[in-house]
């Protein structure tokens, strides 16, 4: 982080490279992890194809909370430790504004998939339907958990990851000696 003086105001910049790896981890780690879930989720829905997607949704949730909150620990500390910040408030900071570019980016990155699979058309609003409300209502409660979880596990893990200036046990604090005469 670099600190440096303006006048007497100590003023000091937040890292945005650490941040930026963050992200990249983030966006890696959940985006694998990610499809391994909807793999093992399609393929035990299409095994049942009486009741294809029976219990799914709360695998998939369940899934999805878990997977976040470990990248996002992941992403954290990494941040943390690639921010070289001295305090663990600082950290806190850095791994809060990591989840929140995070965030947009995964909204981005769903938004421009989602435009793309529906051939540019978007999803059409007339349609009403329970069992369309009734998935939104599921994705809703596991995405908000998933966030809320997701943002604790990045600001920890950007806190825990400062590196902390230890000094080893052999080496004493000298005082200086003035010289006499």
């Amino acid at each position: 982080m670099d600190v440096g003086y303006r006048g007497n105001v100590l003023v000091r910049r937040t890292d945005w490279g650490a941040i930026w790896a963050g992200v990249f981890c983030f966006m890696a780690i959940w985006s694998v992890f990610g499809a391994l879930g909807l793999a093992i989720f399609a393929t035990n829905a299409s095994a049942n194809a009486a009741a294809p997607i029976a219990g799914q949704g709360w695998g998939i949730g369940i899934w999805s909370i878990v997977l976040t909150i470990i990248a996002m620990y992941v992403a954290g500390r990494e941040t943390g430790r690639l921010a070289g910040v001295d305090s663990r408030h600082d950290g806190l900071i850095h791994g809060l504004v990591m989840f929140g570019l995070s965030v947009v980016g995964a909204l981005v990155l769903v938004s421009i998939g989602g435009s793309a699979l529906s051939g540019g058309t978007g999803v059409n609003g007339g349609v009403h339907s329970s069992y369309i409300l009734t998935v939104a209502s599921g994705i809703g409660w596991a995405g908000f958990i998933s966030l809320f979880l997701g943002w604790l596990a990045a600001m920890f893990g950007a806190s825990s990851g400062v590196a902390h200036k230890a000094t080893p046990a052999n080496v004493r604090e000298m005082n200086e000696i003035r010289p006499a005469a």
